[in-house]
């Protein structure tokens, strides 16, 4: 189907950057909008580009700690705030960058919110680690959480969150641990094996709360079919209980196989599977307002790129067709940028197809016994069964 879609994008939003050899590094957006532009995308009937405006003191502010956010603007190493790290060095600029990232992800939830747009997309957007008063894992705002309360303080009452991303969606968590107006769910990387440590089924949601934080912590190792499965036997329900007025989704591509710092096997097919299921659930449940962001990502010229024009393309709604070449200005565009050999077709040729939990519980399979440990923690406050 056909959508309208609103994008908030400016080059600047590239200025968010930790320094060479930092992991995020803002070619991988450079790279996703040449080659959205390169397929036209962007220019598609029914999308906007538009640059977004900073967001303000008082727009962080229903986020974090003030105190924060002046040692952010103040730019100095202070680990008390988790400035100045390894995973979040001070560069120059840096509270105007994350400022500018957080405010393209509150214009893309305006522009659904005021209905100038069904979807709206902030791909540089996604940071969704940073606590309160703290940078983390590359995180130095929250714009996720920002752009939900937001939305909240704009009237909505019910709003999910879905974050696909590798990592524990750890800060927009903390930031509604105890709303029951906002119900986020994240599917993620065992804890004992990745950054950040947290999120296990049994952590659900504080007093009043419970069941409003879903985590499905699947274990190293798993790929295609056991992601899907894990995705089908936990969001759809959810979502279909919930009805929320707006789905707000992050879309870290970070469970690719080829990811540099992470253990899942996820292929670029499977991430568009969920990217087209997001997009119908969106409709299904939350009659089509859908505000989307990026996220992690840290194989740069082969995954990311594609997996988010995917995205694009999907909430545009006019799919790539998967087996389609890259057109040669953007790879002779990647060469000249980044010297890397760029991909020819925008598919890896797997099937991303999996079997649905429905078809029975294998108790002797990893993922069937992370599935149920999600559904056994959640699905009986909302109403739900946890068996298949």
């Amino acid at each position: 189907m056909a959508c309208t879609l609103h994008v908030a994008w400016d080059e600047r939003l590239t200025g968010y950057d930790f320094g060479p050899g930092h992991p995020l590094a803002p070619v991988r957006v450079e790279l996703t909008i040449a080659l959205a532009e390169a397929f036209g995308v962007l220019a598609e009937p029914g999308v906007t580009v538009a640059a977004p405006a900073a967001a303000s003191t008082a727009e962080l502010e229903l986020v974090h700690d003030p105190r924060y956010i002046t040692a952010v603007r103040t730019g100095v190493a202070d680990v008390a705030f988790g400035l100045g790290t390894p995973d979040n060095p001070v560069f120059a600029g840096m509270h105007e960058a994350s400022a500018l990232v957080a405010g393209a992800t509150l214009a893309a939830a305006a522009a659904v919110w005021e209905s100038r747009a069904q979807h709206g997309v902030s791909v540089a957007g996604g940071l969704h680690h940073a606590m309160r008063g703290m940078a983390s894992g590359f995180c130095v705002y929250n714009d996720p959480a920002i752009a939900i309360r937001w939305l909240l303080g704009q009237g909505a009452e019910r709003i999910a969150y879905v974050d696909v991303d590798v990592h524990h969606g750890d800060g927009v968590e903390a930031a509604f641990w105890d709303d029951p107006r906002v119900l986020t769910i994240s599917l993620h990387e065992h804890p004992m094996t990745l950054f950040p440590g947290t999120g296990v089924p049994e952590d659900n949601g504080g007093p009043g709360a419970q069941g409003m934080a879903v985590n499905v912590a699947l274990p190293a190792g798993t790929g295609d079919a056991g992601w899907l499965r894990a995705f089908d036997a936990v969001v759809p329900p959810l979502l279909r209980a919930f009805r929320p007025q707006v789905l707000v989704t992050q879309h870290g591509c970070d469970s690719h196989r080829l990811d540099p710092l992470a253990h899942l096997e996820l292929s670029i097919d499977a991430q568009r599977t969920a990217q087209a299921r997001l997009h119908h659930l969106a409709h299904e449940t939350a009659a089509g307002h859908w505000v989307l962001t990026g996220g992690g990502g840290y194989e740069l010229v082969h995954v990311v790129p594609r997996t988010w024009t995917h995205l694009l393309a999907e909430a545009a709604g006019r799919p790539l067709d998967p087996g389609a070449a890259t057109p040669g200005a953007w790879r002779d565009f990647v060469r000249a940028r980044t010297g890397a050999r760029p991909p020819e077709t925008m598919t890896e040729g797997a099937a991303a197809s999996f079997s649905p939990f429905s078809s029975g519980y294998d108790p002797g399979d990893r993922v069937d016994r992370t599935i149920m440990a999600t559904r056994n923690a959640d699905f009986p406050l909302h109403g739900l069964l946890p068996s298949p």
